[in-house]
């Protein structure tokens, strides 16, 4: 993460950390003048006041779910810096303290045990780690004994720190040691962090604040709180300002760069520690613990709910305009976003990317975005393959069959398409940022989410992934374009003349019914149609009790099946039905004659076609027509792609 973490982030987790320690130690100078034992005092609660800690501030942007927007993807890498930088300035402090107050061999001493633990770390403990994944099967589990090894060598540099206080980074640097991901960082995250954060880290704050006595703050010298708060108040400010002219001057929204700002300044869990370890150290005065303690929980309760107030993630996937298919100009090259979980999803979406009237004429720009889950690290991770020249590591190595798949259907449509891979690892609840983001940076019409069933091939359901279900409905509510949702029941294809070089043909069908979703299908099918090997057939459903009525919808509906109708590559059917089980029937009749359906979603239409049929929809997310495909227990094999049209946009 250090190795990505750019100049901005570099400058902010520095300069604001270093600011706001001068500003600190010069006012607490000008408030007390000649007790030195207050000047020890002082100089810690500035310490305390500047630093920035990495995991609060990780915890603070997972709880409010921005990790993978751009302020969460900054905000890690700032903490990270600063609170490597301000381990580095607290221990050449007491390096510095040590040759003044004592002399110079207890300097040297203290300065050779934090470089020994270093080396002891890097130069043993790290490579040790390294020969344990090295050695541990593809997709196998890394070896108990190593787990449980690496466990109690924590549990010893932890105890070590009651003794000698040049072991308090121990913990902490070899947290940083561990390969992060699978196998290793997975595990020892799986294991642990559960009984870590869920069980233990409750009970200590609780303990934190049972140790302060709130009878005791009657017996506090205002004076002394006054000034306490002071120092407290102007530190916060030096760092609140130092990183917000930062981003400022790097051209950062002012709203986002004051929730930034407010990131950066939080407290939370590890200064509560640090007040823990002060507090039986005897190392400050108990009036002193208490206003820290005060702070902290202030602090640490406000940001989140300013930040929160301030920052929208969702803010910039809306525009003016509509990114959609239908809104192309005919000559214009579509671009795709389409996102896999699994291996199993390639080839439906590469079967459905072959139908999609790709030409050197019309060329379809591909962007396939590998989702993975985020396990045994703290930062979300984006890759672009391309960037990387398919240079696959250790860690990301479960990514390459995906990759080289796409890679191989990119060469195979050299000229008529144009394939480009990245790989995202995130929190599952937080991967529509990653596939938000990119659709709105390559300017994508179209986003294609896979369905989270699967069926075998008897039409058994095979398995269900209600995360991959919830995402695909976090993508509906807020992509910066059109969505479908693509259901693979199978796969056929029938062979319509011998002895061509291409005599694969394609039986598609558009379900028609109107409005908004149904046209941008009806489109993108029209699209197929300019592919030979493409067989497209327009089949509207119409209910005669409807006619001679007329709406705004009905008459933008005609214009775009004029098209249709006279298009000699298209057939156009129509079907009269008389409500939900006529239409039931025929859709169950067309699974035997075609190999993909396209149809819209058509959320809240209310129509006599379908009526009767919303009691029974089982998934709202495809709407009637779409969760009749996914919900029938069939044999056949067939694709549906289900359209929603971009309506994400601002008045």
């Amino acid at each position: 993460m250090l190795g990505r973490a750019g100049k901005k982030a570099i400058c902010i987790g520095s300069f604001p950390l270093i600011a706001s320690m001068i500003c600190g130690i010069i006012a607490s100078r000008h408030l007390i003048k000649d007790d030195k034992e207050f000047y020890e005092c002082y100089n810690v609660l500035v310490v305390t006041t500047s630093v920035t800690s990495f995991p609060v501030i990780t915890s603070v942007l997972e709880e409010l779910k921005i990790v993978n927007s751009q302020l969460g993807r900054i905000g890690q890498s700032t903490a990270l810096i600063s609170d490597i930088l301000s381990k580095v300035l607290i221990n050449f402090t007491i390096v510095i303290r040590l040759y003044n107050l004592v002399n110079a061999e207890a300097s040297l001493g203290f300065l050779g045990l934090v470089l020994g633990l270093l080396f002891i770390i890097c130069f043993v403990f790290r490579p040790a780690l390294k020969w344990i994944v090295r050695n541990t099967p593809t997709n196998g589990r890394v070896k108990n004994i190593y787990i449980y090894s690496i466990f109690c060598i924590f549990l010893v540099f932890t105890s070590l720190t009651k003794w000698h206080r040049q072991f308090t980074m121990g913990p902490y640097m070899l947290g940083l040691a561990i390969p992060n991901g699978p196998p290793l960082g997975s595990i020892i995250a799986e294991k642990f962090d559960g009984l870590t954060s869920g069980f233990f880290m409750p009970i200590f704050v609780a303990t934190c604040g049972m140790r302060e006595d709130f009878d005791e703050f009657k017996k506090i010298d205002a004076k002394k709180i006054m000034t306490y708060s002071i120092v407290i108040g102007l530190t916060f400010l030096a760092k609140f300002g130092a990183s917000l002219a930062i981003l400022l001057y790097a051209r950062f929204p002012k709203r986002d760069g004051c929730a930034l700002s407010l990131i950066i300044c939080t407290k939370g869990f590890v200064e509560m520690a640090t007040i823990s370890f002060l507090s039986d150290a005897q190392l400050v005065k108990t009036d002193l613990l208490f206003v820290m303690f005060i702070s902290v929980v202030i602090i640490g309760s406000f940001t989140p709910i300013l930040v929160k107030f301030l920052y929208d993630p969702s803010r910039r996937y809306k525009s003016y305009e509509k990114r959609t298919i239908m809104h192309l100009s005919p000559n214009s090259n579509l671009q795709i976003l389409t996102c896999i979980h699994v291996p199993n999803h390639v080839s439906a979406v590469t079967n459905l990317l072959e139908v999609s009237g790709a030409s050197g004429e019309r060329p379809i720009g591909v962007h396939v975005l590998h989702l993975i889950k985020l396990t045994g690290q703290a930062a979300p991770v984006f890759i672009s393959h391309d960037m990387e020249k398919r240079d696959f590591t250790d860690n990301y190595s479960y990514s390459e069959n995906v990759v080289l798949s796409f890679m191989r259907f990119g060469a195979n449509n050299q000229g008529a398409m144009s394939v480009n891979v990245s790989t995202a690892i995130s929190a599952p609840n937080l991967m529509y940022e990653d596939i938000c983001t990119l659709a709105l940076e390559r300017s994508a019409s179209l986003v294609v989410l896979p369905f989270h069933r699967r069926w075998y091939l008897d039409g058994s359901v095979e398995s269900e992934d209600n995360s991959t279900r919830v995402l695909n409905q976090m993508v509906l509510n807020r992509a910066p374009c059109s969505v479908g949702i693509l259901i693979d029941r199978g796969y056929k294809r029938r062979v319509l003349s011998l002895g061509s070089s291409r005599d694969l043909k394609q039986n598609v069908v558009m379900i028609f019914l109107g409005g908004n979703d149904d046209r941008e299908a009806l489109v993108y099918a029209m699209r197929m149609a300019e592919d030979f090997s493409v067989r497209l057939t327009v089949a509207r459903l119409i209910c005669p009790d409807n006619a001679g009525t007329s709406s705004w919808d009905e008459v933008l509906d005609s214009e775009v099946l004029k098209d249709v109708k006279s298009n000699r590559h298209i057939q156009y059917v129509e079907h009269e039905v008389k409500g939900g089980p006529d239409t039931s029937l025929i859709i169950q009749s067309m699974m035997k004659e075609f190999d993909i359906f396209i149809v819209g979603r058509a959320a809240n239409l209310k129509c006599e076609q379908t009526a009767g049929l919303d009691d029974w929809m089982e998934y709202p997310e495809l709407g009637v027509i779409g969760d009749m495909f996914a919900s029938y227990d069939v044999e056949e094999k067939f694709s549906v792609l289900v359209v929603q049209q971009h309506t994400t946009t601002l008045y």
